[in-house]
């Protein structure tokens, strides 16, 4: 079976100061990788004018694009229209579920979504109290469960998982302690260590660092643009 070479990056945050300057950075991604995943936080604002450009910078690669939405992505409550945008473009967008891609006679498959934050074990928010911290807990453990059903339902003979936030800490070094949970949440991890993965790759951390696992060790990755001072990132499986 085949070697497959995953490309990713996040936080990108394009805008219409940035037309045309990502896909300069693009030209030969074909040489160098089979896929490129986007790991949200594609715009600044999440207006559609953004999103009109990042269709542009990533439309028509000679290589599948799949992406999920970050945090600046939902900024204007658009996240719905900014997804059908991209779509159009011929990005696949993934919301908590999965896509399989045929590489070769190789399927890839990638479970993927936003994710979200609450922190990680022995310093985590938990669901008791106020109604406002049990759904922000409770929203975390929905993105959990779906993917670890995505997961488990997924037939693939390489699995990746691409999230936005971060499902361990240790990818968050450098970034003040004070805003973990605001960047991710211990249970990603787990519901990936529940039903295993070849690899997950994350952004939103711009001040952590590349290389991370997960407790059942998982290769963790965050693409983060500013952390990984280049277009993308190349992992291979």
């Amino acid at each position: 079976m085949r070697e497959l070479r995953i490309a990713a990056v996040g936080d990108v945050h394009l805008d219409e100061s940035l037309r045309g300057s990502y896909r300069a950075r693009l030209e030969g991604v074909e040489e160098h990788a089979d896929v490129l995943l986007l790991a949200g936080d594609l715009t600044r604002h999440g207006t559609l004018e953004e999103a009109r450009v990042v269709a542009e910078e990533f439309r028509d690669l000679p290589i599948p694009v799949v992406a999920v939405l970050g945090n600046h992505d939902h900024h204007s409550d658009l996240p719905a229209e900014i997804a059908a945008l991209l779509s159009g473009a011929g990005i696949t967008v993934l919301h908590d579920d999965s896509t399989v891609l045929d590489i070769d006679g190789v399927r890839l498959g990638v479970v993927g979504g936003k994710g979200f934050g609450g922190g990680y074990a022995g310093k985590c928010a938990s669901d008791f109290g106020e109604p406002e911290i049990k759904a922000f807990v409770g929203h975390t453990k929905r993105i959990a469960e779906r993917w670890r059903v995505a997961l488990k339902e997924l037939q693939a003979d390489r699995r990746v998982v691409l999230s936005h936030y971060s499902p361990v800490k240790d990818t968050l070094h450098g970034e003040p302690l004070e805003i973990y949970p605001f960047l991710g949440s211990y249970l990603l991890a787990e519901a990936v260590d529940a039903e295993g993965a070849d690899l997950i790759v994350h952004g939103h951390a711009h001040a952590g660092t590349e290389k991370g696992v997960t407790p059942g060790g998982v290769r963790v990755r965050n693409v983060a643009l500013p952390v990984l001072g280049r277009a993308y990132g190349v992992y291979c499986l």
